[in-house]
């Protein structure tokens, strides 16, 4: 508990002590008189901060808020002479909100945890030796060296070295993970064995963990309808009841002769038990909680609108490669056509792949080296595959389609592993590449499943053979094969316009325009790709997707217990509205059952922060 929460709590304490003594004191008749100023010390002492409150809310325009109406009920209940009431009004108030700050400190310090990935410096090699520098201050291709317990601050390649990262506070894997020269690393793992040497490939800005920061940060500023639903309902709902109360305290004794005493009372309690307060804060909460919560399971939500979006989604799609697959791709098998040398079709095959990151290509250069042309024209064809120019070649290397277009006969096999064709000045053949499944797939579409998701579908621009393997496999209900990267969208905008709400779950590296185009767009295993991050409403902090079930959970959980709140405050405000109307409640109990609203809505808030 911090510094501002104990002197709440302890001021708490001392007013319930003297107003327990005011209490006391008001039982023996002679001493009944200084009981009084026991309630004023007490209201005093937990309520000082309420006044202030009030008054800047006035000079700001904001008069009807929380601290405006329980500082009125205060002082209406202490000129009717009901000083216990009115010191209670306070007292009770100051306890709802003990409760309200330490849910919120929790919540806080979930999100705040994530931002421990910060890191304060990097040490950065130059010809003078070893300087320590601000990761701001560092620029593409420069040599850091991070040293065994020191955080990566920058986005880079190992150079020298090998070692074990600790990347849990990225990803929420515990399981270390092995690196060595060559391997890409990420700002914010920290380096638990050997010094490692660093090329730097991202400035800071750009880095995986100065983006991860700023989505963390900007988060709760994205809001759910039923969040904007509360605000706005107590924009019109507040002023309402204290016209009403307004009335109340003055028609029946201007008109009709009543008692003043009778009514103003009434129409006291009726303006303190009109704050919404328990809305207010328990419903943005909730979401809020559920945002920490889900950032300490590894999901990396936008925005509490995307929550309740995913809470409400019926459909599932898949891309496949990189995200129900493990995209560990390698060189299966080698057919060369007939009169043509395997020898022949690898080295086509790496000519092509030189320049490509693509992790098919990958596979093909670790299996066969890499071979590269000077002076040659090289052109990726979207969705196809790569062709290379030179002054009395072209080569080719990719699906049948592109075979086709440079007037090559290709075979086509039927196989279920992905497909690569090759071509120099003619059709000479094709190489197969396999790639696994992820452990955890099948798990995830069960799980969807039973989570109520209607319909799951898988996208891929692999051959027919090999997604209807992987789909029967996973069982996923509907797959369309061959599809380039505007096929996706375009097949998407018609599973959106022919169900209920969709999300789409890619690696965030060529499926962007999709990932905008769904209702959630969840990035799989994008962690160092900026793509996924800034395309995708929530990312996936590995390449797990037995995360998305989680997600949902907490999803629906952050929605669900966002509605009780809604219904149970409600229900508790209208009924001790009309008790107060009738004259069957006291200022106390309505405020104690006001702020008892508050405390249970808040407590039952916190349960988001639980994944």
């Amino acid at each position: 508990m911090d510094r501002a929460k104990r002197i709440l709590l302890f001021r708490i304490i001392c007013a319930a002590t003297m107003t327990a003594a005011g209490i006391a004191l008001g039982l023996y008749p002679l001493l009944s008189f200084i009981s009084v100023y026991f309630y004023i010390a007490a209201a005093v002492t937990v309520g000082y901060d309420v006044l202030i409150n009030a008054f800047n809310g006035i000079f700001h325009g904001h008069i009807l808020d929380e601290n405006f109406l329980m500082l009125a009920g205060s002082v209406c209940a202490f000129i009717l002479g009901d000083y216990a009431e009115g010191t209670m009004i306070l007292l009770f108030y100051q306890v709802g909100e003990l409760f309200q700050a330490i849910a919120v400190g929790r919540s806080r310090r979930s999100i705040a945890e994530l931002m421990d990935i910060r890191p304060d410096y990097a040490s950065l090699l130059t010809d003078e030796g070893i300087t320590t520098v601000d990761p701001y201050d560092v620029k593409v291709g420069d040599i850091i060296i991070v040293e065994p317990g020191e955080k990566i601050p920058l986005d880079g390649v190992i150079i020298e070295g090998s070692s074990t990262l600790d990347t849990s506070s990225l990803t929420g894997e515990s399981v270390p993970f092995e690196v060595k020269v060559g391997t890409t690393v990420i700002s914010g793992s920290i380096n638990l064995l050997s010094p490692i040497k660093i090329r730097v490939e991202k400035e800071f800005e750009s880095s995986t963990v100065s983006k991860i920061l700023e989505l963390a940060e900007n988060a709760s500023s994205r809001k759910a309808k039923t969040e904007n639903f509360v605000r706005g309902f107590a924009k019109y709902y507040t002023p309402l009841v204290v016209i009403a109360a307004i009335l109340i305290g003055a028609v029946p004794p201007l008109l009709f002769s009543q008692q003043l005493s009778v009514w103003l009372p009434r129409a006291v309690m009726f303006v303190v038990i009109s704050c919404p307060c328990a809305l207010v804060v328990s419903v943005p909460l909730a979401f809020f909680g559920a945002l920490g919560g889900a950032s300490k399971a590894g999901v990396l939500v936008k925005g509490s609108n995307y929550l309740e979006a995913l809470a409400e989604v019926k459909t599932a799609v898949f891309d496949k490669t990189g995200t129900l697959t493990a995209g560990n791709f390698k060189v299966t098998e080698i057919h060369p056509k007939e009169g043509v040398s395997e020898d022949r079709l690898k080295r086509v095959a790496s000519l092509c792949e030189a320049h490509s990151s693509h992790p098919i290509a990958l596979s093909i250069k670790e299996a066969f080296g890499e071979t590269e042309i000077e002076d040659a024209k090289y052109e990726t064809v979207s969705g196809k595959g790569i062709i290379v120019k030179t002054d009395n070649r072209v080569l080719g290397a990719g699906s049948l389609e592109l075979i086709k277009e440079l007037g090559g006969r290709p075979d086509d096999p039927d196989s279920p592993h992905t497909v690569v064709h090759l071509f120099e000045d003619e059709y000479i053949g094709y190489i197969l590449i396999s790639d696994e499944l992820k452990s955890t797939a099948r798990e995830t579409i069960s799980g969807l499943k039973n989570l109520g998701i209607k319909k799951t579908v898988m996208l891929t621009g692999d051959r027919e053979e090999t997604a209807k393997q992987v789909a029967d496999t996973l069982g996923i209900d509907e797959h369309y094969s061959r599809l380039l990267p505007t096929d996706k969208v375009e097949k998407l905008e018609s599973i959106i316009n022919a169900n209920n709400k969709t999300l789409f779950v890619g690696d965030g590296v060529n499926d962007a325009p999709v990932l905008a185009l769904a209702d959630v767009g969840i990035a799989m295993g994008g962690l160092g790709s900026d793509a996924a991050i800034e395309a995708a409403d929530i990312v996936i902090m590995n390449d797990d997707p037995a995360l998305i079930i989680k997600a949902v959970k907490i999803a629906r959980k952050a929605l669900r217990i966002s509605k009780q709140n809604i219904f149970f405050s409600i229900i508790i405000k209208f009924a001790f509205l009309g008790l107060s109307l009738f004259g069957l409640s006291q200022i106390w109990m309505a405020v104690f059952a006001d702020v008892g609203v508050l405390i249970i809505a808040v407590i039952n808030s916190m349960r988001t922060l639980k994944s």
